[in-house]
């Protein structure tokens, strides 16, 4: 079974971005709901799961930028900034090395897919829209979602809250 990991965002963004994507990406080819992906192909076995539950120990949620937009050429995303996303990613990007495959060893950009395949001169225009209205905005990374890759839409398999281990009290 083929896996996707994304990044879980605060529901406002997610709804922010959400919106966006209904309204721009084309319906028929919208089979799943906006995203950050993180890696695009893992298995789902014993190992990747316990990395997960790892990776999300002791990491508290966390403020992410956004900073602008990107051409995708046939599409639009929003870029997203952040040291400790990258950072998580290169954790878990170790420890996943063996399963690594080609486009996910490519150098991580974090990103959210608000229009894809449709032709240059609609993306271009929309491009142009948005950046044109566009404000720089904090979000809020709050977790991991795996997910079963299906040739077109998703399933949902399992979400990984970030967490915070409580300090210790002295007295």
């Amino acid at each position: 079974m083929s896996c996707i990991l994304t990044l879980r965002l605060n529901p406002e963004a997610q709804e922010f971005f959400e919106a966006l994507r209904q309204r721009h990406f084309p319906p028929e080819r919208n089979r799943i709901a906006a995203h950050l992906t993180l890696f695009h192909q893992l298995p789902e076995n014993e190992f990747v799961l316990a990395e997960l539950a790892t990776a999300v120990q002791g990491e508290s949620a966390f403020q992410l930028e956004v900073t602008g937009l990107r051409s995708l050429g046939r599409g639009v995303a929003y870029t997203v900034a952040g040291q400790r996303l990258m950072d998580v990613h290169r954790r878990l990007a170790e420890a996943f090395d063996p399963y690594l495959i080609a486009q996910d060893r490519q150098r991580f950009l974090p990103h959210i897919v608000v229009q894809n395949k449709v032709t240059g001169e609609q993306a271009r225009g929309l491009l142009t829209q948005l950046q044109n209205a566009f404000t720089p905005m904090t979000i809020e990374a709050q977790g991991l979602e795996l997910w079963e890759y299906l040739g077109g839409p998703w399933k949902h398999l399992r979400t990984f809250d970030f967490s915070v281990l409580a300090p210790e009290m002295s007295e």
